[in-house]
C-alpha cells in the first residue's frame, strides 16, 4: 500500500509518527477520446489564446481570480511557506462520538499506520479509543489543501476520514421544504405502511452484496466489442397502464416487501443450514 504523506499525529504532548496511505480505490472505466474519423487518440493540448501557442506543464503557474480578469500568481514557495500546522502534523482538537458526525461531511477514507519508532504511541492512543469509544476531530494538509478530518479506529487500525468544514456544506434550508407539512396532511395508515416496508426490508449491512451493475453491464458491452460479437440490447419490460393512487401503491409496496423479506430469510437459512 503505497504511502502517500507522512508526518505525525499530535496527541496531548505526544506525537506519533505516521504514514497516510489511501484506503479505497474508485473502479471507474477509463476511456481516451479518439478522432471519429480515423479512431486515433487525440491529445488534449493546453493552448494560451493570448500568445497563440500550445503550453508546456512546466509553464504553468496557479492564478487567484481576483477580480474579471485580474490574477495574482502564487508559486509553489509560496504555499510552502503558510504558517499552519497541519502541514506536518495531525493535530488532535478534540474527541467526540461518532454518531453526533453526520455522513454529509465525509469526503475520502486514507489508512494511517505507524512509522518506524511510532509504534507503542499509535497503539496506545488506538487501545484509548477504543476503551473509550470515542473518535479524534483533527486538521490534516494534503496536496497543499488544509482539511477537518475524524481519526477512527477501522479493523484494528486507524483510520483517517477527511471532511468538509462547516461552510461547505450548503443549507437544506435553500430548499425551501419548511411549510411541507403544514401543506400536506398524511393520514395514520399511510404512515403505518410506510414504516411496515422500511422494516420488512431492513436487513445487516453486507458491503459486498452491493455491486455496480453499471459497471459491469458497460463492461459486458466492451468485451462483446473486443471479440466481435453483436451487443444485444434487452427489450424493455412492458409496465401495465393502470393508475395507482399513493395508498394502492403503499400496499403493494407491502405485499412485495414482505415477499422480499421472506425470501431473504430463506436464503439465509439455507446459508447457515
Amino acid at each position: 500500500m503505497r504511502t502517500i504523506w507522512k508526518g505525525a499525529i499530535s496527541f496531548g504532548l505526544v506525537n506519533i509518527p505516521i504514514r497516510l496511505a489511501t484506503a479505497t480505490s474508485k473502479k471507474n472505466v477509463r476511456f481516451r477520446m479518439l478522432h471519429n474519423k480515423c479512431k486515433s487518440p487525440v491529445n488534449m493540448v493546453r493552448h494560451c489564446p493570448a500568445c497563440d501557442v500550445d503550453v508546456e506543464y512546466n509553464d504553468l503557474v496557479r492564478g487567484y481570480e481576483y477580480e474579471d480578469n485580474k490574477f495574482v500568481v502564487l508559486r509553489d514557495e509560496d504555499f510552502d511557506n503558510i504558517p499552519v500546522k497541519s502541514t506536518k502534523t495531525i493535530d488532535i482538537i478534540d474527541f467526540v462520538k461518532l454518531d453526533e458526525i453526520d455522513p454529509v461531511y465525509y469526503i475520502k477514507t486514507y489508512y494511517l499506520g505507524p512509522a518506524e519508532g511510532g509504534e507503542k504511541p499509535y497503539l496506545i492512543l488506538r487501545r484509548a479509543m477504543e476503551k473509550t469509544g470515542k473518535v479524534a476531530i483533527s486538521k490534516i494538509t494534503i496536496r497543499k489543501k488544509e482539511s477537518l478530518a475524524v481519526i477512527r479506529v477501522l479493523n484494528g487500525v486507524l483510520a483517517l476520514e477527511t471532511m468538509y468544514f462547516s461552510d461547505e456544506v450548503r443549507s437544506t434550508g435553500e430548499l425551501n421544504l419548511e411549510t411541507l407539512e403544514q401543506k400536506i396532511e398524511l393520514a395514520e395508515k399511510e404512515e403505518e405502511m410506510a414504516v411496515e416496508i422500511v422494516n420488512n426490508l431492513t436487513d445487516q449491512f453486507e458491503p459486498e452484496k452491493y455491486t455496480d451493475q453499471y459497471r459491469e453491464e458497460l463492461m459486458k458491452i466492451i468485451r462483446d466489442r473486443v471479440e466481435g460479437k453483436e451487443v444485444e440490447i434487452a427489450p424493455e419490460r412492458e409496465t401495465e397502464n393502470k393508475i395507482l393512487d399513493l395508498m394502492d401503491k403503499l400496499k403493494a409496496s407491502v405485499e412485495a416487501s414482505e415477499k422480499e423479506a421472506s425470501e431473504k430469510k430463506e436464503k439465509k437459512g439455507k446459508k447457515t443450514g
